[in-house]
Order: C-alpha cells, then structure tokens, then sequence
C-alpha cells in the first residue's frame, strides 16, 4: 500500500487502513492542473479500499473535477456569461436547448431549488404572468433546477391549488440534472446538490449585466428584474445613466461632470 501511497498526487493520504482523505490546495491553478490526475487516481486505488470507501473517494475525484472545469467559467459582470445546453421542458414537450439559442435577446436565468416545494411555485407563477411584459422587451425568461426534465414536466402539469403550475407556463424550465450549469454560474449547494435562488440578467449580444442570489427561503421580485432590464436598454439607446431607484420616467444623468449636474440641480 506504501508503494500506492506514493505515486498519488496531491497528498492522497491513507488513514486507518481504510479511510482516504484528499489534502488539497483549492486555489484555482491547482484545481485546474490537477483535478484529473485526482479522479485517475481514485479510479487507481479504487480496488484496494472497501466498496463505501472507494465510492466515496471516486465522487469526491468527480466533483472536484466538475469544479475545476467550472472555475474558468464562473460569471463575472461585463464579461461573456457561461454558456450551457440541457433538456427543458418547453410548451409541454422535451427540447434541448442553449444559452447561444437567444443570442440578439435579453436572457433572464434564474435558478431556483426544488420542484414541488413552497416559494419555487409563487416564484415560478409571478414570472409566467408577466411574460408578456418581457417579450415586449425583446427577453427570454428561462428558469433551472437540478431536478430532471421528468420532474419538470410532472410539476408543470399539476394544479396550482396542489403547488404546482397549473399546465401553463410560459418559458422554458430547464433541468440541471448533472449540476454542472448550478456550479458553473456559482449558485451550487454542493452538500444539497441543489441551487440557490440564482438570477442572472444577460444582454442580447451574451454579456452578463446584473447578478443577484436569494438564500433559499426568500422569493424575488418581479418588479425589480423589469425595472433592471428596461434600465439597462435605457442606457444603451440613449447613452445616459440610471440613479437610485430608475423608473422609465425618472430622469435619468449625463455621464461627465459637467452636464451631470443638470440632473443634481433638479433633484437636490
């Protein structure tokens, strides 16, 4: 076993006979460097250790290497968001789908946790109502959990008075079964394996410009996501700026110093 021992990388290091631990500097270079060679060893040694152990050991190996392929793409503000393809539930049918699908569109996705639970639904239900409002500006609302497109449609296709749906909902609902898009855009619950309330504004040409996660117990705002989205066209059409609490018709500021101070004349 001592010859095992030291041909693993990263300081595999063998406890009580049977236990493994995986010591691991988590800074991102070493995750990207040596992710594969931990799930190469965890296959190697696998054979050697008792059946809950060697399961364990491998699952540890596999999610490490799913974060290390997720660190590169982690969303960040201004920059491309990360793109993902699944199987979503769309107009009561199986469709697979993918961010670059909406390129030219505005993207609203939101992560959610669970399928058949309690905020989810009043969650779900409030988008859907409103998506007229967001197809006159020119945006795809597209919803995601770690539960499978089965579930998904299960969901969709219960009454609203048993906490579901009600068979009508307007958007795509995306399943995260692999929890790979969940840990990619950071909303991970690796313990749960399942996403934080996730939402994420993308502009038509893919940037991302506005994130935001709840903790579980608490739904967002509808009203806030419209107002974000209208203030961001805003901006782009007409080149001047959105203060604190922006409505389409507040005004609005002239980035330079000179002219900004018609608007603090106006309101001061």
């Amino acid at each position: 076993m001592a010859s095992i021992k030291h041909r693993l990388p990263l300081n595999l290091t063998l406890l009580r006979g049977t236990q493994w631990r995986y010591d691991i500097n988590f800074e991102e270079t070493m995750l990207r460097l040596f992710a594969s060679q931990v799930q190469k060893a965890a296959c190697t040694v696998s054979s050697t250790l008792t059946k809950t152990n060697s399961v364990a050991l491998v699952n540890a190996a596999r999610k490490l290497s799913i974060t290390s392929r997720c660190l590169a793409a982690w969303p960040e503000i201004q920059k491309p968001a990360p793109d993902f393809s699944g199987t979503a539930v769309v107009n009561g049918d199986f469709k697979n789908i993918k961010l670059s699908d909406y390129r030219g569109k505005y993207v609203v996705l939101f992560f959610y946790p669970l399928d058949f639970t309690f905020v989810c639904p009043t969650e779900l239900i409030a988008f859907s109502e409103r998506i007229s409002e967001f197809k006159s500006l020119n945006t795809q609302l597209i919803g995601v959990s770690t539960d499978s497109h089965f579930s998904h449609l299960a969901w969709i296709n219960t009454p609203r008075k048993q906490g579901g749906l009600g068979g009508d909902l307007g958007y795509p609902l995306l399943s995260d079964f692999n929890k790979e898009i969940s840990a990619r855009y950071n909303v991970l619950l690796e313990e749960t394996g399942i996403a934080l309330r996730g939402l994420f504004i993308i502009d038509k040409d893919g940037i991302l410009r506005q994130l935001s996660v709840n903790d579980l117990p608490v739904g967002r705002s509808v009203d806030e996501t419209l107002r974000l989205i209208k203030a961001f066209q805003f901006v782009e059409e007409h080149g001047e700026v959105c203060p604190a609490n922006w409505q389409p018709d507040s005004k609005t500021i002239k980035p330079n110093p000179k002219d900004s101070k018609e608007y603090f004349e106006s309101v001061n």
